[in-house]
């Protein structure tokens, strides 16, 4: 199926996670800037809404996939009657490949047959080129090039009001280490005791330190270990703000530490150096973009040993198992390379 000479209008398809989603901004800004006459349309989910809201030339509509069918029919009708010349299925789960039954489109263009997952390859008439060992952002930006784009260079514009601004000016005013210390599943998180002792090193060396993330109970729970681990004060604004706030937080902070989750990518988007703690993924694959020589992981070691096979020989993308795998990243790697930041 071959791309329309003049595309006028494009709907995007990806629903989660907020660092895919931020991944996915500079893939929709590098295809805005080569075809800037066309319309985009982004169907995403509830809670990464609020961190697009605003974003220049692109319509947001929700696919609140909590509601069920009922999501899917409001979805549908929302669309009805618009035709796009393209859609780019950028999520390989099936509930958003069923989500697209009711996007009408020319040309439908999902994953590579080597990553469309769950059938994806069924639900399009085009592909992606296929990458060897790409990065999450750059297996995005082959979607730009599909549409012909030549400039893949990742820039990042969000729409941050002035309130939002001034929000992160009164909370940060010299320089601060940002600690996001929460993944979305605990088993990702470094140890408290760990974080606190890093916040300690920051603070003799001059930097303020924060916390910050979600409202969830883990969240809190976390957020406080560490504070009572920490011979400092720490800054805790974790479930304090919202995620324009938190943006706006990232892009003021000197750096940020935190593991595999969405605030890492988020303070990318900002151009924060990302410190990240990783174990189970492999951070070529999902580490900070612009700060890959930042990374403390103990993945290869895992995954080398639970596989018995060199990392060359392993599935690349392949998760390590295990609870307690983030407890191989030292105290000692992780404030040596803070050092080399600040």
């Amino acid at each position: 199926m071959s791309i329309p000479a003049k595309i006028r209008s494009i709907c995007i398809m990806r629903l989660s996670a907020i660092g895919d989603v931020c991944h996915a901004v500079a893939m929709v800004q590098a295809i805005q800037r080569q075809h800037p006459q066309a319309s985009i349309t982004w169907v995403v989910g509830k809670v990464e809404a609020q961190l697009l809201a605003g974003l220049a030339g692109v319509e947001l509509v929700i696919f609140d996939k909590r509601q069920g069918w009922a999501g899917y029919r409001a979805l549908w009708r929302q669309l009805k009657g618009r035709r796009f010349d393209v859609l780019l299925h950028m999520q390989v789960a099936l509930r958003a490949s069923v989500a697209t039954l009711g996007i009408r489109a020319q040309v439908k263009i999902g994953f590579d047959k080597a990553r469309a997952k769950e059938g994806q390859w069924l639900f399009t008439n085009a592909a992606i080129e296929a990458q060897t060992e790409p990065h999450v952002l750059d297996g995005f930006m082959n979607f730009a090039k599909a549409l012909g784009v030549t400039d893949t260079n990742p820039r990042w514009q969000f729409a941050l009001s002035e309130q939002e601004q001034q929000f992160a000016a009164q909370q940060i005013t010299a320089p601060t280490l940002v600690i996001c210390p929460a993944a979305s599943k605990a088993e990702r998180n470094w140890l408290p005791e760990r974080y606190a002792a890093v916040a300690d090193h920051a603070q003799q060396h001059g930097l303020s330190v924060m916390l910050c993330g979600g409202p969830t109970a883990s969240e809190q729970q976390l957020a406080s270990q560490i504070c009572q681990h920490a011979q400092a004060p720490i800054h805790n604004l974790v479930g304090q703000t919202s995620l324009k706030q938190l943006l706006a937080l990232l892009g003021r902070a000197s750096v940020v530490l935190a593991p595999d989750t969405g605030p890492a990518h988020m303070a990318t988007t900002q151009g924060t150096p990302v410190i990240g703690l990783y174990a189970h993924s492999n951070p070529k694959r999902t580490g900070p973009y612009l700060s890959q020589q930042l990374v403390a992981s103990a993945y290869q070691q895992h995954i080398e040993q639970q596989h018995a096979k060199p990392l060359a020989q392993i599935p690349f993308g392949t998760r390590a198992k295990g609870s307690d795998l983030m407890a191989d990243i030292s105290v000692e790697e992780v404030t040596a390379l803070l050092d080399s930041v600040v």
